[in-house]
């Protein structure tokens, strides 16, 4: 499996591609922002890329917006965000497009690199992983205004 990872945090970027590199996974290259990111997919032509929520130059949606990119340019390709922002809205934006092929997991969740590897294999046959915290998030309903409600 070719992977690629996107995180504005060098540390955590090349932290995770050795740990992914230990763990026998291929890691075609890093990118600090999104517009890299787009460029390394279509140069690399990656099975997932690993990208975190909030990048530069904003640090609000970018890699939101270019996982969505990758989604639309290269549908071959699986997506994978790592963020550690829970954000039921951008995982709505994600399945609302085609949820096969995407995962979005808290990076506080993932104890182990077996888990992240797992769930990379199963984005890349076309499997949606979405962490159980942004489910229940997702799930829930909003409670009646108690005004409305009399």
């Amino acid at each position: 499996m070719r992977v690629v990872i996107a995180d504005d945090v060098m540390l955590v970027r090349s932290g995770l591609a050795r740990l992914l590199t230990d763990a026998g996974v291929t890691v075609a290259g890093e990118a600090a922002d999104g517009a890299a990111l787009l460029r390394l997919v279509a140069l690399e032509r990656p099975d997932v890329a690993i990208v975190d929520i909030r990048m530069p130059p904003t640090h609000t949606d970018e890699g939101l917006v270019a996982a969505r990119s990758i989604r639309t340019q290269h549908p071959g390709t699986a997506v994978v965000l790592l963020s550690q922002y829970l954000e039921p809205r951008y995982a709505r934006r994600l399945l609302a497009d085609q949820p096969g092929g995407l995962g979005y997991l808290l990076k506080e969740r993932v104890s182990d690199i077996a888990v992240l590897v797992d769930a990379l294999a199963r984005v890349t046959a076309g499997e949606c992983v979405i962490d159980p915290t942004i489910v229940s998030r997702l799930m829930q309903r909003r409670r009646p205004d108690s005004r409305s409600a009399s």
